[in-house]
Protein backbone atom coordinates (compact mmCIF):
# COMPACT_ATOMS: atom_id res chain seq x y z
CA UNK A 1 0.00 0.00 0.00
CA UNK A 2 1.20 3.83 -1.06
CA UNK A 3 1.90 6.18 1.67
CA UNK A 4 -0.21 9.25 1.67
CA UNK A 5 1.51 12.47 1.68
CA UNK A 6 1.37 14.62 4.68
CA UNK A 7 -1.49 16.72 4.20
CA UNK A 8 -0.63 21.06 5.06
CA UNK A 9 -2.81 22.30 7.69
CA UNK A 10 -2.18 25.72 5.75
CA UNK A 11 -3.93 24.43 3.00
CA UNK A 12 -6.58 23.10 4.36
CA UNK A 13 -7.56 26.12 6.79
CA UNK A 14 -7.93 27.70 2.97
CA UNK A 15 -9.83 25.48 2.19
CA UNK A 16 -12.21 25.34 5.54
CA UNK A 17 -12.50 29.21 5.40
CA UNK A 18 -13.58 28.82 1.42
CA UNK A 19 -16.01 26.50 2.71
CA UNK A 20 -17.51 29.14 5.39
CA UNK A 21 -16.29 27.19 8.37
CA UNK A 22 -14.60 30.06 11.07
CA UNK A 23 -10.95 28.65 11.89
CA UNK A 24 -7.95 29.23 14.40
CA UNK A 25 -4.60 28.57 13.34
CA UNK A 26 -2.19 27.33 15.56
CA UNK A 27 1.45 27.38 15.68
CA UNK A 28 4.49 26.40 17.62
CA UNK A 29 6.68 29.16 17.98
CA UNK A 30 8.96 27.87 20.64
CA UNK A 31 10.47 25.08 21.55
CA UNK A 32 12.90 24.07 24.42
CA UNK A 33 14.30 20.69 25.20
CA UNK A 34 12.68 17.25 24.15
CA UNK A 35 9.46 18.77 22.09
CA UNK A 36 7.71 16.16 19.59
CA UNK A 37 6.97 19.36 16.97
CA UNK A 38 9.03 21.50 15.59
CA UNK A 39 8.79 25.43 15.79
CA UNK A 40 6.85 25.95 12.50
CA UNK A 41 4.26 22.86 12.64
CA UNK A 42 0.53 24.41 12.85
CA UNK A 43 -2.71 22.62 13.97
CA UNK A 44 -5.57 24.23 11.77
CA UNK A 45 -9.06 23.96 14.00
CA UNK A 46 -12.80 25.15 13.22
CA UNK A 47 -15.37 26.28 15.72
CA UNK A 48 -16.92 22.57 16.01
CA UNK A 49 -13.54 21.24 17.44
CA UNK A 50 -12.46 19.56 14.08
CA UNK A 51 -8.51 19.64 13.50
CA UNK A 52 -6.01 18.64 10.97
CA UNK A 53 -1.98 19.16 11.62
CA UNK A 54 0.01 18.89 14.51
CA UNK A 55 1.58 21.08 17.31
CA UNK A 56 2.40 18.47 19.79
CA UNK A 57 0.32 15.10 20.14
CA UNK A 58 -0.92 13.03 22.96
CA UNK A 59 -3.04 15.84 25.35
CA UNK A 60 -1.42 18.78 24.51
CA UNK A 61 -3.26 19.00 21.24
CA UNK A 62 -6.60 18.79 23.25
CA UNK A 63 -6.09 21.45 25.22
CA UNK A 64 -5.34 23.50 22.44
CA UNK A 65 -8.22 22.60 20.41
CA UNK A 66 -10.25 23.70 23.39
CA UNK A 67 -8.54 27.19 23.35
CA UNK A 68 -8.58 27.57 19.98
CA UNK A 69 -12.26 27.10 19.94
CA UNK A 70 -12.60 29.73 22.35
CA UNK A 71 -10.43 31.64 20.37
CA UNK A 72 -12.48 31.60 17.61
CA UNK A 73 -15.99 32.72 19.76
CA UNK A 74 -13.53 35.78 21.38
CA UNK A 75 -11.84 36.84 18.38
CA UNK A 76 -8.52 37.26 20.50
CA UNK A 77 -5.59 34.98 20.14
CA UNK A 78 -3.50 33.74 22.73
CA UNK A 79 -0.24 32.71 23.85
CA UNK A 80 -0.14 29.07 25.17
CA UNK A 81 2.71 27.37 26.93
CA UNK A 82 3.30 23.64 28.13
CA UNK A 83 5.85 22.19 30.08
CA UNK A 84 7.08 20.16 32.87
CA UNK A 85 7.01 23.00 35.30
CA UNK A 86 3.55 23.04 34.59
CA UNK A 87 1.80 21.16 37.45
CA UNK A 88 -0.40 19.52 34.38
CA UNK A 89 3.24 18.23 32.42
CA UNK A 90 1.81 14.39 32.93
CA UNK A 91 -1.75 14.66 31.64
CA UNK A 92 -0.44 16.57 28.88
CA UNK A 93 2.35 14.86 27.81
CA UNK A 94 5.60 16.52 28.50
CA UNK A 95 6.91 14.56 30.57
CA UNK A 96 10.43 13.95 28.58
CA UNK A 97 11.85 17.48 30.04
CA UNK A 98 10.37 19.37 27.30
CA UNK A 99 8.51 22.65 26.74
CA UNK A 100 6.70 24.00 24.08
CA UNK A 101 5.15 27.57 23.09
CA UNK A 102 1.88 27.57 20.71
CA UNK A 103 0.22 31.05 19.19
CA UNK A 104 -3.34 30.57 18.44
CA UNK A 105 -4.54 32.98 16.49
CA UNK A 106 -8.65 33.19 14.97
CA UNK A 107 -8.38 33.13 11.42
CA UNK A 108 -10.64 36.30 9.85
CA UNK A 109 -11.16 36.84 6.04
Amino acid sequence: MAESPEIDPLAIAQTWQKDGRAIALATVVETWGSAPRPVGSHLVIDQEGNFEGSVSGGCVEGAVVFEAVDAIESGKPKMLEFGVADETAWEVGLSCGGRIRVYVEPVTS
